[in-house]
């Protein structure tokens, strides 16, 4: 990412991966998985986004407390459930259900990144991989309203969604367009698989993102989109009823 502003607390874009350069995890008091995390600071509420940093070794969670969506961000990880197992390189992303219980290992120091809910519904305990490979379906485009120039075309594929449909994963891609700036009534974590985007936020602040950079659009934040060539992203949405 390139940036033309530092980053205020303007509800905005944050590039997660600068922000996890710095950070600094806590010192794990139990399994690190749980432990070993720093928390990006965001308005209270369900939401938290943050840092695992899983030292080389093997853990296990029993039950995890929230339904969390995690994404590589160096290393490699095995996850384990039952008689599945999930290899995880550089990029690949899985969405833990509540209630999931898994064990892991690693042979090297390992980097999640991770966005987290709680106080949602009930879940089952799934682990649900992120296929980026997916057929896409054609999708709704944004709001002709927002818009300047043509209308792009737009497609997307969903892994998950929760049962009270606030809490979504999934792949998306889209042809150029440019968009006005909206306030974002949801998070977003956005892992770009192809393309570049652009944001300016309502203080000026602009940041382009380009393949492979993880990001977040905050709930609140007001940011234009301007994307020049075709975008693929993977996505995690939190988007209250």
């Amino acid at each position: 990412m390139t940036s033309t502003a530092t980053q205020t607390r303007t509800r905005s874009f944050i590039d997660l991966r600068a922000w996890a350069a710095d950070a600094v995890a806590a010192a794990p008091s139990a399994d690190p998985f749980l432990t070993a995390r720093a928390d990006l600071p965001l308005a209270e509420g369900p939401i938290s986004v943050g840092l695992i940093a899983l030292p080389q070794g093997a853990g296990e969670v029993t039950a995890l407390a929230a339904e969390e969506f995690i994404i590589l961000e160096s290393g490699a990880l095995r996850i384990e459930q039952g008689d599945t197992a999930f290899m995880l390189s550089e990029g690949d992303s899985l969405l833990l259900r509540d209630g999931a219980a898994f064990t892991w290992s690693t042979d090297t120091d390992t980097r999640l990144l991770f966005m987290r809910r709680t106080g949602g519904p009930a879940g089952d305990g799934a682990i649900i991989p992120v296929d980026t490979d997916a057929p896409l379906e054609p999708s709704g485009a944004p709001l002709a309203e927002l818009l300047v120039g043509p209308t792009p075309q737009c497609r997307n594929h969903g892994d998950y969604k929760s049962t009270d449909g606030e809490f979504m994963v999934g792949t998306w891609d889209s042809t150029p367009y440019y968009r006005r700036a909206m306030v974002y009534r949801h998070y977003e974590l956005m892992y770009l698989l192809d393309g570049s985007v652009t944001f300016i936020d309502e203080a000026g602040a602009k940041g382009t993102f380009d393949k492979g950079d993880i990001f977040l659009v905050e709930q609140g934040a007001a940011c234009s989109w301007d994307s020049q060539v075709d975008v693929k992203k993977v996505y995690c949405i939190y988007r209250p009823a």
